[in-house]
């Protein structure tokens, strides 16, 4: 038995060595950098010469960062997480790639950071591919016309403001005007359409974010949505990424067909972010101590938004980038950069959000350049006329201001715009179909609402809405079409209107009294 044990032992030691004898260990160059100057989000290194611009570079502690200026003796990197820790001496080294981030199916419903991470505390996320965050946008010849619209439930956007699928349509205003309120609406509205929404919040403090996750998720949004999240406290670096980041996983399904909206939250915080970069880079500053390239950041962002040829898919990407103006100053450098990129604008007014018109989107300053092309043929033949109407009865409400004598038909004509406004208001998270919403503006057209008191106006539209759904089966389908509608269907549609209005008319006592 012992001398079993002791041959089985040398033959082991000889495997070994023979093993050891056979090795040769892979010998191969590697780059080795060294920090020499640490600040706000920045690191100085020497001694990788061979780094190309945007490529990642590893810190000690897990830290990761882009090289951003490639000069002959020195690199600029931007760090991309907790930089704390890391001081002049510390070893970097090379990657050879470029930043990317986790993309696929897996991501819906979850809330991440721009690196992959989870921050929604429930576990790791199991997303085996990867794509670059900067990629090039689709060649013309790769794109195909907007001509699908994307609804978003407000009937001031959906009716005056169309919105296409493949669309950019900038949201602006000053703070707290309703901007995210928006942008959330039309997310929550794309329950069932099957359309897939990218969240991305920059530079947002903690507890705003928390609150629209929590939205999303009591709606029943979240199903269909990522969350791509960088705080107000972290690193500029990650600000600067974060939607790049987002473009990137909303691509993936835009490229697998799927039909996408990517919100932006908001591009005011993603521009200051860039330039605090670029201010302790030593970049030369230009305009309100913007680099020159400020322009140029968006703009690439913004042009991989598209609609694709069905040779590529079919799918589309809409954006709604939202920018915070300052003393309702749409002129500034920030603001014009961007609606010169973007296909239209939502113009949010302090003056209507404290009258309480909500939501407060000034038709007069708001465009949408696809226009009657992202609206269905129904919607299109309601909502014709409406935004000339609204505009005449502003031009005259401001007139009549100076206490000037009005005649009946000016007075009849300001009578109809207080309809138009009372139905343009809406709820917040309480998007219309687009049925209802054509049964709404035919009814306003028609005049049905006119004799209706102001006060009873929110009640009224109700009742038409809810009249809607007692429309026949096939109607209400036609309604969804590219038609236009016929007479017969106007006039079924008038019709239940009219018999739902009937109990919101004064008697004839209170219209004599009413006109006393």
């Amino acid at each position: 038995m012992k001398s079993i044990t002791a041959n089985a032992l040398d033959r082991g030691f000889a495997a070994l060595a023979q093993a050891r004898t056979a090795f040769m260990p892979a010998l191969g160059p590697r780059e080795v950098g060294t920090i020499t100057q640490v600040t706000t989000g920045i690191a100085h290194v020497s001694g990788l010469p061979g780094t190309g611009f945007d490529e990642l570079l590893t810190f000690p502690g897990g830290v990761v960062g882009i090289a951003f200026n490639v000069d002959e003796h020195e690199l600029g990197v931007v760090l991309l997480g907790e930089y704390w820790h890391l001081q002049a001496g510390d070893e970097v080294l090379r990657t050879g790639r470029v930043m990317d981030v986790a993309v696929g199916p897996a991501l819906l419903g979850r809330v991440i950071d721009p690196l992959g991470r989870a921050l929604d505390g429930l576990g790791p996320i199991d997303a085996t591919d990867r794509m670059p965050i900067e990629r090039p946008a689709a060649a013309i010849m790769g794109r195909a016309p907007v001509d699908v619209p994307l609804q978003t439930g407000l009937k001031v956007i959906d009716a005056m403001i169309p919105i296409g699928r493949g669309q950019r349509e900038l949201i602006l205003g000053d703070r707290q005007t309703g901007k995210t309120a928006i942008a959330l609406d039309t997310i929550l509205n794309q329950r069932g359409q099957d359309v897939v929404c990218i969240y991305c919040a920059i530079g947002q403090r903690a507890s705003a974010v928390a609150k629209v996750v929590a939205t999303l998720r009591d709606k029943g949004a979240m199903d269909y949505t990522v969350v791509v999240v960088t705080e107000g406290n972290q690193p500029p670096g990650l600000a600067y990424i974060t939607p790049y980041a987002a473009t990137s996983i909303a691509e993936y399904f835009m490229e697998a067909g799927r039909d996408v909206l990517i919100v932006y939250d908001d591009l005011t915080q993603h521009a200051r972010a860039y330039r605090e970069l670029s201010l302790l880079l030593r970049r030369p500053p230009g305009r309100e101590a913007f680099p020159g390239d400020i322009f140029y950041i968006h703009s690439r962002l913004l042009e991989r938004s598209t609609h694709l040829s069905k040779e590529r898919g079919g799918g589309s990407l809409t954006a709604l980038p939202i920018i915070e103006t300052e003393a309702e100053d749409i002129s500034a450098y920030i603001p014009t950069n961007l609606i010169s990129i973007t296909d239209g604008q939502i113009y949010l007014s302090p003056s209507l959000f404290e009258l309480g018109v909500l939501p407060a989107v000034d038709v007069g300053k708001s465009v949408s350049r696809v226009g009657g092309k992202a609206q269905c043929g129904p919607f299109r033949a309601v909502a014709g006329d409406l935004k000339l109407a609204y505009a005449q009865f502003e031009e005259l409400e401001s007139f009549s201001r100076f206490g000037a004598r009005l005649d009946d038909a000016t007075r009849k004509t300001i009578d109809h715009g207080q309809r138009i406004r009372a139905c343009l208001k809406q709820s917040q998270f309480a998007p219309v179909p687009v049925p209802a919403q054509i049964a709404v503006l035919l009814a306003l057209t028609a005049g049905l609402f006119d004799p209706v008191p102001l006060p009873r106006m929110a009640e009224a539209q109700r009742a038409v809405q809810d009249a809607t759904a007692r429309l026949a089966a096939p109607l209400l389908k036609r309604l969804l079409g590219v038609d236009k509608l016929n007479d017969e269907d106007r006039k079924a549609i008038t019709d239940t209107a009219r018999a739902a209005l009937q109990c919101f008319l004064p008697k004839p006592g209170e219209k004599a009294k009413a006109a006393a």
